[in-house]
């Protein structure tokens, strides 16, 4: 770097006389000055502007990774309360950094002065100034935003209207079946100018980069392949990314790595082993968080399992997964629930919508077989009453529409089966019928934004036999209520074929959105 060094003569003071000295003092004095000050500035600049030496230090001290103390799920965020206390919630990009390393700051100025005026004497005094400006790396800008992002989702969140004061030409959240719309909101707006995603190029199809679009798992496959366009959020440059796309699919591995003779699953374990090592060692990104702000994302019941194979990426990791069991080590503050939809033809035409509540003749409905222990209960309890309020079916009779009944019916059960997720809580929303969720330990999706008591029923696993008193204590006008806010509601949920704002795609984003915001990256190589 070249210092720009100006030398400027300041003439004394005419007002004021000086005592005669021998020229020749006045000569060897200015030269003791630029022999004793100039070799030490050159020193100081060499030494502070050369290679910089990192010291070697163990890995837990070279990299910080804070979580949040209060999750975003239970909506402390969108409460008002503290995200982190040891965030600095205010963006700090101006400050003079006193206390940071010189070697990782620029002197982008130095003028070297003779002032010939001071304290009335004719010696130059040698005046050595600088101004230091903080280079900061794209990590420390992103923490800066995503800090001013942060203040600015928890000042949203002290206006407790139903409806956001944020100005939108699409849709304005608004009503009960939001937390709190104006954070909500808020925070969605944010998403949309700062969200970035990096998707790892390694790997290659089927199994990486490829997943299932018209089947059960059809949530996997919509969200790699979108991301695979690179329309929304995504961007080439990993430096500037916020989270980092592990792009297999569990579904894709499960078909082609396990082998059901024997039931082995190691080569899955294996796969992913190896993936984490190929990008950690290739890059720096995994091992600077040790993956906190690295997604993977599934919709197969072996999601958990899969993740469990690189312990990081089970414990550290935000896991985007339909197996939302908190049971089974789903953390809803670092991972997010997500929906499972059932697109047989991949796409949702003639799904949505159905009667008016007053046409809808049927009190509860549910058809499925025999798929873990919540519906054995459910079936055994009521399959054989043959109740016209509660009509429960292992199999449906034949010439019998499983969409009719949906729609026909005021309040759709949606029991867990071998794992906690169901797709019949996504059907019974697009046809506009109340879901009943029964289940254990189940996250509902974008719970930290929706508050799922308002427009759905729960009922716990041990009061199956009690279900026709409790919908029957349903209130005509509560039921109204609830319906309409189904209708609501519909919109986070419904797969689009180019995606919409505030539709699912855009839903899942936020919720890895929102547990990035849960977490503060630091390299120490950089601070």
């Amino acid at each position: 770097m070249t210092c720009l060094n100006k030398v400027a003569m300041t003439p004394p003071s005419s007002d004021h006389k000086r005592p005669h000295t021998p020229s020749s003092f006045r000569f060897s004095s200015l030269n003791l000055v630029w022999f004793l000050v100039v070799p030490s500035t050159v020193f100081f600049l060499v030494s502070t502007l050369g290679p910089h030496r990192p010291s070697i230090s163990p890995l837990s001290s070279l990299l910080q990774v804070s979580f949040s103390n209060n999750s975003l799920q239970g909506s402390s965020i969108f409460n008002g309360s503290s995200i982190d206390s040891s965030f600095q919630l205010e963006a700090e990009t101006d400050y003079f950094v006193s206390n940071m390393p010189l070697p990782d700051a620029i002197i982008e100025k130095h003028t070297i002065q003779l002032d010939m005026s001071k304290n009335n004497e004719s010696e130059p005094v040698v005046i050595v100034t600088s101004k230091i400006v903080k280079k900061n790396s794209k990590l420390e800008r992103n923490e800066a935003n995503l800090a001013r992002v942060r203040s600015s989702i928890k000042q949203a969140a002290l206006v407790r209207n139903l409806t956001s004061t944020h100005q939108d030409p699409d849709y304005v959240p608004h009503g009960p079946i939001y937390r709190n719309a104006n954070a909500f909101h808020r925070s969605y707006l944010e998403m949309e100018k700062v969200f970035k995603i990096y998707v790892y190029k390694e790997g290659e199809p089927p199994i990486f980069h490829n997943g299932p679009c018209r089947s059960i798992y059809s949530s996997e496959g919509r969200f790699i392949h979108e991301l695979e366009k690179g329309n929304f959020y995504t961007t080439e440059d990993p430096d500037e990314a916020l989270v980092y796309f592990l792009p297999f699919s569990v579904v894709m591995l499960v078909h082609y790595l396990y082998e059901p003779e024997t039931s082995n699953t190691d080569a899955i374990g294996r796969t992913v082993v190896d993936y984490i090592d190929v990008i950690s060692g290739k890059y720096p990104y995994w091992n600077r968080s040790l993956g906190a702000d690295h997604f993977m994302l599934s919709c197969h019941d072996w999601g958990p399992r899969t993740s469990s194979y690189v312990p990081h990426l089970f414990h550290k990791s935000i896991r985007v997964l339909c197996n939302a069991n908190t049971s089974e080590g789903f953390n809803p503050s670092k991972d997010a629930s997500f929906p499972e939809i059932n697109l047989l033809t991949g796409e949702v035409e003639g799904l949505l919508g159905g009667p008016s509540p007053s046409h809808r003749s049927i009190l509860a409905f549910f058809a499925g077989r025999l798929h873990g222990y919540i519906r054995y209960l459910l079936l055994n309890e009521w399959k054989d009453k043959r109740d016209p309020d509660v009509q429960v079916f292992d199999q449906l009779p034949k010439g019998v529409s499983y969409m009719s009944k949906l729609k026909n019916s005021r309040f759709c059960l949606c029991p867990s089966g071998y794992e906690v997720a169901s797709p019949r809580i996504v059907e019974a929303i697009y046809a506009e019928c109340v879901p009943v969720l029964i289940s254990d330990n189940y996250v509902p999706p974008f719970s930290d934004v929706l508050n799922w008591k308002s427009f759905s029923i729960q009922i716990a696993v041990k009061d199956i036999p009690n279900i026709k008193k409790i919908l029957m204590g349903v209130s005509q006008r509560q039921y109204l209520r609830m319906q309409r806010r189904v209708k609501q509601v519909q919109r986070h949920f419904v797969v689009n074929a180019t995606p919409k704002r505030y539709d699912v795609f855009h839903m899942i984003n936020h919720s890895i959105w929102l547990r990035r915001l849960n977490i503060h990256v630091r390299d120490f190589h950089q601070s």
